[in-house]
């Protein structure tokens, strides 16, 4: 019974509590089989949902923390860890740990402000587009930069960046609801 108020009050302070970890960590390789499996089935002229992004998104939204240094760490670190698990998916190596850690922290800032439209509250939609609009134009900044991508013009990657972000938004909006429900329980 210690325990369980122990790892309460660490989670309030701001500290990762062993149950955030885990689903963090869950969400990360659900968004890596996602990607794996279904992310190459669903493929709309190149736009496809970037499952690794909307679970670091979800996991944020799920895990964080009441102030903001504490929340910007957590994206920190979460970010890093998505960059990670990139690492071992078919891609583009490296280039990922950037723009994931810049998604996650634009991800953690966003997640506090309450943007409501009437009953509806939109601050998960909207916070996930604008993460993966930033980590997906870090990445092509980064592709463009590092590797010299001479294969596509850079804004031939604007429409990718902004479907992908469009997709991110509504999956995340849908499973944030029951997710946080079920969390709460």
């Amino acid at each position: 019974m210690a325990e369980k108020r122990e790892l309460k009050t660490e989670a309030r302070r701001g500290g990762f509590g062993v149950s955030d970890l885990i689903l963090v960590a869950v969400l990360l390789a659900a968004g890596a089989v996602l990607k794996l499996t279904v992310g190459t089935v669903i493929n709309f002229f190149g736009m496809k949902p970037n499952f690794i992004i909307a679970m670091y998104c979800l996991a944020i939204l799920l895990t964080r923390p009441a102030r903001l240094t504490a929340a910007l760490g957590q994206a920190a670190v979460i970010g890093i860890l998505a960059g990670a698990v990139c690492q071992f998916l078919p891609g583009t190596p490296w280039l990922n740990f950037i723009s994931e850690l810049l998604g996650a922290l634009v991800m953690a800032l966003l997640a506090r402000l309450p943007l409501r439209l009437g009953k509806a509250d939109l601050s998960a939609s909207v916070s996930t587009f604008l993460a993966t609009i930033v980590s997906g134009s870090a990445f092509v900044a980064c592709l463009f930069a590092f590797l010299h991508a001479a294969t596509k013009s850079l804004a031939a990657y604007v429409p990718i960046v902004f479907f992908t972000a469009l997709i991110n938004a509504v999956i995340v909006q849908l499973l944030y609801i029951p997710l946080k429900a079920v969390l709460k329980k």
